[in-house]
Parts: structure tokens; C-alpha cells; sequence
């Protein structure tokens, strides 16, 4: 089996499916020979921002000359960037290395144990494949972003991580989360170990309650971080220095070259993290991790004028509003807008019609069996404002149409990361090198 092969495989494998148990997943790590408690693990939950958190930790401790591993979802266009090796995605040759020693003992245990053993989904594969590249590189820390949930999350196997992370939380996958903040936050932090100390977003009392209960029952240390705890000094189009200031540490100024201020809350808990997690790591090694951080589908500008952002859920349309209304007084705004069927879409619509001035609006489909009809998309646009709203089902129609539209102004691509995931690979290509 090539390169090719094995990733056509792992894509056949359903995402969707009742997941697995956690013992599941334990056992194939057993016949690897457990080298998940080889290494040294931070842990992210959340529902927005922990891939950003992950990328930040990841960052601080590369900088720092520590060997890094990341495994982080969804990748955007090859799946070799869910696994980061000091913040460079895994080879072909190991990736095709790793999916052969993890299948070899997953066709034993089906053979052997057909009552007891079921084969992973999708997410299962990737994170014992991850766990397999970051033993075999040697990685001396790995950050582990969950994939959906916490509690029941294939990653929460590992049984005693440096730290834990829990960012700022919604109301997402409510169909297998809970339909209220408590529930989910109850999910997220299932992920607290006992002993293990916890970093959170404390901006929500009711989440923090949860939080702070688990905390307690699992006698580990919780670190809040709020917005109170941080001062904006300098907001430019390229990057926002601001001085955080929790109480656990002494003050410290930070850099971060991101243009949303979202980022910020971000930025801090991931300091937060580092100095809980590795007390060797100075002021100057987190301050430098922090500012060459580099997040792709996140604020991301792309071509001149042309920003990515892969909020796709109520929470984070607020948050890209925020940050685009800044952009609005002084030039011409264009969106190009998709999302998949699970998605509040029409709220986010709502969200981003009702809050930011923008000149026209372009929607399209995304190339997934979870898509929704541009058509459908279209009209919901309509339902909430007058300005010229256009639409293609082909995400290149749409972003010819869309930089057209945008004339010299900006233009925001917003909603999903399978859009972000497309676009990147639209501007890859010679049309667009």
C-alpha cells in the first residue's frame, strides 16, 4: 500500500459513526506498547479557539528548542497537517509508516477480539496514528486538540497530562453535547485529570461552575483567565500588542501577528499553560513562541485583501464580526460565505447582516455531503438584508465572482473550514500562484 492508498482509506472510513469506547482505543495502544506515556502531553478542549491554543503552545515550546508535536483538526487541505512535528507537517513516508503499524494491530484485534473490538472511525485512526509519528520522532511534548466533546474524546485516553486547557465554550453538537452550557462544558471537562492542573476561559459564570466542580473533584489546580485580564496597547492591520496581567505571573507584554482580538484571550491562555506546564520556559521564550505563531483559516490574510477565518458557529461569527467592523469605515467589504447543514447557518447570517456593513455577499456550496444549498444560503441573505447577494455552487466561480465584487476593497471568506480548506487550495494553484 502506497501514500495514496492509505489516505484513500482513512477517508472511507466513516467520520460520523456512534464512536467507539475509550477502551477501544486503549487497546490498540497497548499492542503499540502504551508510548502515549512516553511523552510529555498538554491537553485542548473547547469549542472555539483550542486549535488556535494548540498552535500557540506549539509555538512557545518549538521556539524554545523543545521537541514538539501537534495533532490538531480538521486539516485544510493535506492531512498531513493534523500531525506537526516542531510545527512541520509529518512526511509522506512516516504518515504511510504510521497507518501500516497502527492497521497491523487493528486487523489482529478484529481477528482476535470480534466481541470485544470494533474498528476506529476516522478521528480514532488519526489520533493512534499521531500517537505512533510523535513516539517515533522522538517528540518530547505533544499538544493534543480534542476532536468533538472531551469526556468521550479518542484523545482523553492519556492518563496524566502536564496540563489541561478548556477555551471559551458554545452551544455546538448540541445533538451530542447537551443542549444547555453546563452540559457541555460538563463534556469538556471531562478531560481533567486527577492532579492535573487546568487552564480555562472563566468568562462565563455558569461554565466555570462546571468547571471548577470537576476541578475539585479531580484536586486539580484551575487557573480562570477573563478578558479583565488583558489591556490592548497597540491594534494595527497586521498585529495587536496588549499586557497581560492574570495574577498568576508577573506582567508581561505580548505580540501577536493577528488582526482579530479574539486572539487575544487565546494568546493568554496558552502563557498561562506554558508557565504552569515547563517552569524553565522564560518570559522571552513565550513572548517569541507567541509572536511566530502563524494559524492558518484564522484571520489569515491570503492574497491582498482577501482574509480567511473558519468561524463556523454562532460564538465565532460574533467574534469575526468584531473584528471586521474595524475594517469597515475605511474600505469596501465583500463576503463570501458557505456552511454545512448541522451549523446554525441562518443564525450566523443573521449575525453577520445584522452586524457589519458590508457591500455585497457571494455564497457558495462546500465540496462535503454535509453542504448546504447555495441557493438556500442565498435567500436566507436576502431575508436579512438589501445589499447584492450572489450565488455559485462552485467555490472557484464564487471567488472569481467574489474578487471581482471586491474591487479594491476586502474580502472575508467566513463560515466553514471545509471553505477555508477549498480556497487555500483554489489560491495554491497556477491560476492563482
Amino acid at each position: 500500500m502506497n501514500y495514496e492508498e492509505a489516505v484513500a482509506y482513512i477517508n472511507d472510513t466513516p467520520r460520523f459513526t456512534t464512536k467507539n469506547t475509550l477502551e477501544n482505543t486503549r487497546m490498540v495502544l497497548a499492542r503499540l506498547g502504551h508510548p502515549e506515556r512516553r511523552m510529555k502531553l498538554i491537553h485542548v478542549a473547547g469549542s472555539n479557539g483550542k486549535g488556535s491554543v494548540c498552535a500557540y503552545l506549539s509555538s512557545i515550546l518549538t521556539t524554545a528548542g523543545r521537541q514538539t508535536g501537534l495533532f490538531t483538526s480538521p486539516h485544510l487541505v493535506e492531512i498531513n497537517e493534523r500531525f506537526q512535528l516542531n510545527q512541520q507537517p509529518v512526511s509522506d513516508d512516516l504518515f504511510l509508516e504510521a497507518f501500516k503499524a497502527v492497521m497491523e494491530q487493528v486487523q489482529s484485534l478484529l481477528k482476535e477480539c470480534p466481541d470485544r473490538f470494533s474498528h476506529p472511525t476516522f478521528f480514532e485512526l488519526l489520533f493512534l496514528m499521531g500517537i505512533y509519528i510523535f513516539d517515533k520522532s522522538h517528540m518530547e511534548y505533544v499538544v493534543l486538540e480534542t476532536g468533538l466533546g472531551g469526556r468521550f474524546d479518542a484523545t482523553n485516553v492519556i492518563e496524566k497530562p502536564l496540563v489541561s486547557v478548556i477555551t471559551s465554550i458554545s452551544l455546538e453538537h448540541t445533538e451530542y453535547l447537551g443542549d444547555t452550557y453546563e452540559l457541555i462544558a460538563g463534556e469538556k471537562a471531562g478531560i481533567i485529570k486527577e492532579g492535573c492542573p487546568v487552564i480555562y476561559d472563566g468568562t462565563r459564570k455558569d461554565v466555570e461552575r462546571v468547571i471548577l466542580e470537576k476541578a475539585a473533584e479531580m484536586h486539580a489546580e484551575a487557573y480562570a483567565i477573563r478578558p479583565d485580564m488583558y489591556k490592548i496597547l497597540m491594534n494595527t492591520q497586521k498585529t495587536i500588542d496588549f499586557l497581560m496581567d492574570t495574577g498568576y505571573y508577573l506582567p508581561m507584554e505580548i505580540s501577536i501577528s493577528s488582526v482579530a482580538e479574539y486572539q487575544i484571550m487565546n494568546a493568554c491562555e496558552a502563557a498561562a499553560a506554558a508557565h504552569v506546564l515547563d517552569p524553565e520556559l522564560t518570559e522571552e521564550d513565550i513572548r517569541r513562541g507567541m509572536e511566530q505563531m502563524r494559524w492558518q483559516g484564522r484571520m489569515e490574510t491570503v492574497l491582498p485583501g482577501v482574509i480567511l477565518d473558519g468561524a463556523h458557529n454562532d460564538s465565532g461569527v460574533e467574534e469575526f464580526v468584531k473584528t471586521a467592523r474595524r475594517f469597515q469605515k475605511d474600505t469596501k467589504v465583500t463576503i463570501l460565505f458557505s456552511c454545512v447543514k448541522e451549523k446554525d447557518y441562518e443564525g450566523m447570517i443573521r449575525t453577520i447582516c445584522e452586524n457589519l456593513s458590508f457591500d455585497s455577499a457571494v455564497v457558495t456550496e462546500v465540496d462535503s455531503d454535509r453542504k448546504v444549498p447555495a441557493e438556500e444560503l442565498s435567500q436566507i441573505f436576502r431575508k436579512y438584508t438589501k445589499q447584492p447577494v450572489a450565488e455559485y455552487p462552485s467555490v472557484l466561480e464564487a471567488f472569481d465572482a467574489a474578487l471581482e465584487r471586491k474591487d479594491g476593497g476586502i474580502l472575508f471568506c467566513v463560515g466553514s473550514l471545509y471553505l477555508v480548506g477549498s480556497l487555500k487550495r483554489i489560491i495554491r494553484s497556477k491560476e492563482y500562484a
